[in-house]
């Protein structure tokens, strides 16, 4: 995984419908396929106010990496995934993936 700042991540401004049905995807396969489906399980809304996002509710209080309640995903110009998410003090914190490193997982 490739170690970059926040301030260096070119959000896209708009994602195409290809691109919310693809992060919508890899949130199913990142969360293990839960039975329910991922809009039952993680409702992903668009929304594109600062930067285009796949966004979800506040009253949505999914887990990950222990403490850290996931809050988006998006892509950036650089087709990296960046998944945002609040640690247990309420602060952003951002898990960047590449693209080209999921789908060679695939």
């Amino acid at each position: 995984m490739k170690e970059i700042t926040i301030d260096k991540l070119n959000f896209k401004d708009h994602l195409s419908m290809i691109e919310q049905y693809s992060l919508k995807d890899f949130m199913f396969k990142w969360l293990g396929s839960p039975e329910e489906g991922l809009d039952d399980f993680l409702p992903l809304t668009y929304t594109d106010h600062v930067f285009a996002k796949m966004e979800t509710t506040l009253e949505t209080k999914i887990k990950i990496h222990g403490d850290e309640t996931f809050r988006y995903v998006t892509i950036t110009e650089d087709n990296q995934i960046v998944i945002g998410c609040l640690d247990s003090n309420q602060e952003q914190r951002f898990r960047i993936l590449s693209l080209e490193e999921r789908l060679k997982s695939y």
